[in-house]
């Protein structure tokens, strides 16, 4: 059963996963935010690469609401794995698991890192699969953050 690939203009689907922390988290918290959802693996070399830019971007933008959440593949993990990432690149934002690979097929992932960038209004703006640029994250900041 092949997954239609997510679109720009479609709304982002609805997701409820656990979190690194071990408390639920939905999309749907983050109604009226803009938000970045990484997809990403400790195993995945790019992933590494690109998390700094993406906590710097988090870091600069968390004060117009902006958030990012970090879906671990986590069907194909060891939690220590997950739980050194997470705190080798400090990240300051939700990691959360994705034990079943439930979202990554919802969200028609074809591998790691794929980033989804999705407007205040539950619309996704940009699809990045594959490693991400700091000119395509800077693109797709500038489609779903609040104009200055």
């Amino acid at each position: 059963m092949s997954q239609t690939p997510l679109r720009q203009g479609s709304v982002a689907p609805a997701f409820t996963l656990e979190t690194l922390a071990g408390s639920p988290a939905s999309l749907s918290d983050y109604s009226g935010h803009p938000v970045l959802i990484n997809f990403w693996a400790s195993w995945c070399k790019p992933c590494s690469g690109e998390m700094p830019a993406i906590v710097a971007a988090y870091q600069a933008h968390k004060e117009t609401g902006f958030e990012v959440l970090a879906i671990n593949l986590t069907d194909q993990e060891r939690m220590k794995d997950v739980r050194k990432f997470a705190a080798e690149f400090r990240l300051p934002f939700p990691v959360l698991l994705d034990g079943k690979g439930r979202v990554r097929k919802l969200y028609a992932m074809v591998g790691v890192p794929t980033s989804v960038f999705i407007g205040s209004d539950g619309v996704v703006r940009l699809v990045n699969p594959g490693p991400i640029t700091s000119e395509t994250l800077e693109r797709g900041l500038a489609e779903i953050l609040p104009a200055r």
